[in-house]
């Protein structure tokens, strides 16, 4: 069988000294983190659409990276993509991938064509399934790509695009099922708006629900069991998602009554662009029992759009490893790249270096977490700050034994608060280096 990557080796850890780049230096696969091994608590994904996919265009100049693998295009094409794929992953040891259903297979002419070539393309990612002993972390399909979608898919004015939108998503959980999927992820794409002015916003959040209802209803059918997903963005393509952040989905999904079969798929960039942290939004679903899995990337500060870079930020990473491991850690999600190489990254080694690049940092990540709760300063201080709460008028409250009037009483005989304390950012931040550094 040809060998796509065929520069490149099976990559080994080899530790922190090493100099090697096709060598991992933090992800050492079976190392015990935890009280499970690495690749237990990571679970690594593959995205088939910027690996597989992306070629590195923009808006300003055509792609730079040949995603051909040979060949003339077409279903060729997709099956190419499928060997070279799990080659990657086998040689990468990554034990997940991810999929649009356009990702996989070209779009034919109608509906009946394009499932014919799904079809065909399933039965050879299943065959590769079974031989790299390689899963599928979650499915979805792209409702955003072809131009029915220019006014969005479940909040399309147009109900046939509504209906074409209700296929792809049918035949997506299809394949989802049948490649055991543990997710299905919805994706705004286009769900959202440019104008209110042409905008009946209400209608459009209660059709977008429909689909989901629809499409839990569906899963149910066919013996689905894993989770739902919706992934926050703010923007891109429309200048307002309906998905805006997490808090925003988490209120669409309790007012449709949707909050307890949906949870977040988390994505870094994503957070970033709604102006929050990646730490923060993985909280906000954390604590309100909706955290699911994540897209792993990252953004530039210096610039406003999604750039999906492969993560290397170990600050940032650490904070997020922190929230997970506080969340459970994972269940059926996992650490997904959804990730590109820089334009100018357009070799056959910038994907695989790419990727253990995000990979030792998540492992990192994942260690300088754990030594983080061990140290147990950061919970300790935490304990002592609310400490109030745990005896006196702080308990009364919490028992439910007070009002507005007993606490308006209780205030007038304190007089002032003299009891405030120093919020030590500084202190904490320099015991997340100390940590860090020490490692």
């Amino acid at each position: 069988m040809k060998e796509y990557f065929n520069r490149i080796p099976r990559i080994c850890y080899e530790g922190r000294q090493s100099k090697n780049p096709l060598a991992f230096k933090y992800y050492d696969r079976d190392k015990i983190v935890g009280g499970k091994t690495m690749k237990e608590q990571l679970r690594f994904a593959m995205c088939w659409w910027h690996t597989l996919c992306s070629e590195g265009a923009d808006m300003f100049g055509v792609g730079t990276s040949d995603k051909r693998f040979g060949t003339a295009g077409g279903m060729e094409l997709a099956k190419a993509k499928v060997y070279a794929g799990f080659e990657l992953m086998d040689k990468l040891g990554i034990e997940y991938f991810c999929f649009h259903d356009r990702d996989i297979a070209p779009e034919g002419d109608t509906i009946a064509e394009s499932n014919r070539n799904l079809d065909e393309i399933a039965g050879l990612i299943s065959e590769q399934m079974k031989k790299y002993k390689i899963k599928c972390l979650w499915g979805t399909a792209n409702l955003f790509g072809n131009p029915r979608y220019m006014h969005g898919a479940g909040t399309a004015p147009n109900a046939d695009v509504f209906a074409f939108a209700a296929a792809q998503v049918k035949k997506a959980l299809e394949l989802t099922v049948r490649f055991g999927g543990e997710g299905y992820v919805f994706w705004g794409g286009r769900e959202g708006y440019e104008t209110l002015l042409n905008t009946d916003m209400g209608f459009e959040l209660d059709n977008m629900a429909r689909l989901m209802h629809m499409a839990v209803d569906y899963a149910d059918k066919i013996g689905f069991k894993g989770d739902f997903y919706i992934e926050p963005k703010p923007k891109e393509p429309t200048k307002h998602q309906y998905d805006f952040d997490a808090a925003t989905t988490i209120g669409f999904l309790r007012k449709y009554g949707l909050d307890k079969r949906f949870k977040l798929n988390i994505e870094a960039n994503h957070a970033t662009l709604a102006g929050h942290s990646f730490q923060h939004e993985l909280r906000v679903a954390a604590i309100n029992g909706m955290f699911g899995s994540i897209d792993a990337n990252q953004g530039d500060t210096l610039l406003g759009w999604d750039t999906d870079q492969f993560p290397t930020d170990i600050y940032s990473a650490a904070l997020a490893m922190y929230e997970v491991i506080k969340a459970g850690g994972f269940t059926k999600g996992g650490l997904n790249f959804d990730s590109k190489q820089r334009r100018g990254s357009f070799e056959q080694e910038d994907v695989v270096i790419a990727h253990i690049a995000g990979m030792d940092t998540f492992a990192l990540a994942l260690e300088l977490a754990f030594k983080l709760i061990e140290d147990g300063r950061i919970d300790a201080f935490l304990a002592e700050r609310y400490a109030s709460w745990r005896g006196g008028i702080g308990k009364s409250i919490l028992e439910g034994r007070e009002s507005l009037e007993t606490l308006a009483d209780y205030a007038a005989a304190l007089g002032e608060v003299r009891s405030n304390r120093s919020g030590r950012q500084e202190y904490l931040e320099s015991v997340f280096n100390q940590v860090m550094l020490n490692m």
